[in-house]
């Protein structure tokens, strides 16, 4: 079986911003993304982006622009990434669906075509949606928390992708304790 990290696109490997992220010249990847993602890589992780495109539900941008994007992050970063899933939908705007986290259906599509061990993968997100998705399916968590408050029950708490990649590498589980990470 493999082991995975599967990642939040905005927030985690792009800037983040207070309106959709679709074209290439907003996109801006944070400092050590790239060492990040070669870190995990070299470890032997899969790398897999999960992420909410509302944008799309609401006739802001295609999927070809979610598309365009991941080609341009994949350049940016010597091609390790793996794969996209990504969920076309938001509630306001078309039925509820089990693609978008907090629900889990993109991370079990992804857990059965790449025959992932839960138990030794991780899921990386700035959102308490992140969170919730990757506890549903039974992996371990890290909150991006940007410099702010974390708030929700992730199993560790980084500031940024690289600091989260290192914490993920040295973790040693405890399989007589449930104790959360340390915190950064």
């Amino acid at each position: 079986m493999n082991k995975c990290v599967f990642l939040d696109r905005d927030g985690v490997l792009n800037e983040d911003r207070v309106d959709y992220v679709y074209r290439i010249e907003d996109f801006i990847i944070p400092k050590g993304v790239p060492e990040g993602l070669r870190m995990l890589k070299d470890a032997g992780y899969l790398l897999i982006v999960i992420t909410n495109q509302a944008g799309i539900a609401k006739g802001l941008y295609t999927r070809e622009d979610v598309l365009k994007c991941y080609q341009y992050l994949q350049e940016k970063c010597n091609n390790v990434l793996d794969d996209i899933y990504f969920s076309p939908h938001h509630p306001d705007y078309d039925t509820r669906s089990l693609t978008r986290k907090p629900e889990s259906l993109l991370l079990e599509k992804a857990i059965a075509k790449y025959n992932i061990n839960p138990f030794d993968s991780w899921m990386v997100g700035d959102a308490s949606r992140d969170i919730l998705a990757g506890k549903r399916v039974g992996v371990r968590t890290v909150q991006i928390t940007h410099s702010r408050t974390p708030a929700t029950n992730s199993d560790g708490y980084a500031s940024n992708l690289l600091e989260a990649s290192q914490l993920l590498l040295n973790f040693q589980p405890n399989y007589k304790s449930q104790q959360p990470l340390v915190e950064n």
